[in-house]
């Protein structure tokens, strides 16, 4: 049963990641890639608030393994640093690479902080 909770969150969180994807990078002229930097910060922020409010199994599975699951991404962000690199944009490599890790830490660290006070 925990199977079918997790692809229902994950039919919600692909289709979810690709059209964030388009629209944020629509919205910035720029070879950053910003569509995906966005869904994987919102993603450790959901994740962080799931965990700091310890919701239960089914919703850990739904919403963390389904939707953010399907939402982040880490293969696309590094075959993105990775083209970055490539094309000669290694400033914005090595801007993906610590943005990514630091905001996506931070993210998770304000969602557990907010999860955890709404749970008082």
């Amino acid at each position: 049963m925990n199977w079918i909770v997790v692809v229902a969150g994950a039919m919600v969180g692909a289709p979810l990641r690709y059209l964030t994807d388009r629209a944020v990078q629509s919205r910035h002229d720029s070879v950053f890639p910003w569509g995906t930097f966005t869904v994987n910060v919102v993603g450790c922020l959901i994740l962080g608030t799931l965990t700091g409010a310890a919701v239960s199994s089914h919703v850990q599975l739904l919403l963390g393994t389904g939707l953010c699951g399907a939402l982040t991404t880490y293969s696309t962000f590094s075959y993105e640093t990775l083209r970055l690199s490539e094309e000669g944009a290694s400033g914005f490599a090595v801007m993906n690479v610590g943005a990514s890790v630091v905001c996506g830490l931070g993210a998770a660290w304000v969602g557990a902080t907010l999860g955890q006070a709404v749970v008082g």
